[in-house]
């Protein structure tokens, strides 16, 4: 016998919630919008297509930076600042979280040419007015950054032009970045090491292949994923994760950053765990002044 389904001619919606927040590892803070939300929202439906608003951006020079301190737990000092971007394209001088449009750069494919904005501004600002001072600012790549060719290539021509010693700038990767290419991360690491830049991997612990990283890539800093930062006080099995990697990291002779850090408590216990260094608004938010180093 012969059977035959016939699908229903009537149209289906299919509505799919939000994810929740998550980290913004650009803001410093849990993002409060996704960009689910950006588009569906009413005012979303009326805003321009986020391909139109970014390059617009990038041809205007609509993009600002703001910097977050890296602080010292042993002495409270300032080591060093990450830049982290917004866009400057809103009404009244509002400015919209990176959350908001990464996503859509990295969908349309303008996420190097973001990349390769904040590091020009970084080091324009690096070799300009505070070519005297002993700053040093952590720029973070995209996965797409990290395996381009040209990249390095771009970072060592920077330096050239800017005239800014390679030990003022810092290279933070994610996981996503590195884990796309194992080859590929490693030689880029090792390329920005030997221009004298230093490397940060940056949203450790957020995936699964995290040790391996620290067997195959090149690096002075790790920073922990603020997953494991932001309930340090409450949570037992994060207090075991953190001390393990804080140990392994020592042992191996490099340095460690907590991120996220929001309360004197966390801060305290990474104090007693042996952190070397926290980034989150309990010990600095971001601001769009770059001041020396040495105070938070």
């Amino acid at each position: 016998m012969l059977t035959s389904t016939i699908a229903c001619a009537r149209p289906r919606v299919v509505l799919r919630a939000p994810e929740p927040p998550a980290h913004n590892r650009y803001l410093g803070i849990a993002d409060a919008r996704s960009p689910t939300e950006e588009f569906c929202s009413p005012a979303g439906l009326h805003r321009r297509p986020w391909l139109e608003r970014l390059r617009v951006a990038l041809a205007e020079d609509l993009f600002v930076l703001h910097y977050q301190p890296i602080v010292s737990l042993r002495d409270g000092t300032v080591s060093h600042y990450e830049a982290l971007v917004r866009l400057a394209d809103e009404p009244e001088g509002r400015l919209v979280s990176p959350g908001r449009f990464l996503p859509a750069a990295e969908r349309y494919g303008l996420i190097r040419d973001i990349d390769r904005m904040v590091l020009g501004k970084v080091l324009e600002l690096l070799g300009g007015e505070h070519g005297g001072d002993a700053v040093t600012v952590a720029v973070n790549l995209s996965a797409l950054s990290v395996t381009d060719a040209g990249m390095l290539a771009e970072i060592e021509r920077g330096l050239e032009q800017s005239g800014v010693d390679p030990s003022r700038l810092v290279i933070e990767i994610t996981e996503t970045a590195s884990i796309s290419d194992m080859e590929r991360a490693r030689s880029f690491c090792a390329g920005v090491q030997a221009l004298g830049c230093a490397v940060a991997l940056d949203d450790f612990g957020a995936g699964f292949g995290s040790f391996q990283y620290l067997k195959h890539l090149p690096f002075g800093y790790l920073k922990i994923d603020g997953d494991f930062i932001r309930g340090l006080p409450r949570s037992r099995n994060d207090q075991l994760v953190v001390k393990a990697l804080v140990g392994v990291v020592k042992g191996m002779g490099r340095l460690t950053i907590a991120e996220f850090v929001g309360d004197e408590p966390t801060l305290e216990l990474l104090r007693s765990f042996g952190v070397d260094y926290a980034q989150g608004f309990e010990v600095g938010r971001p601001h769009p002044v770059l001041a020396p180093t040495g105070g938070a």
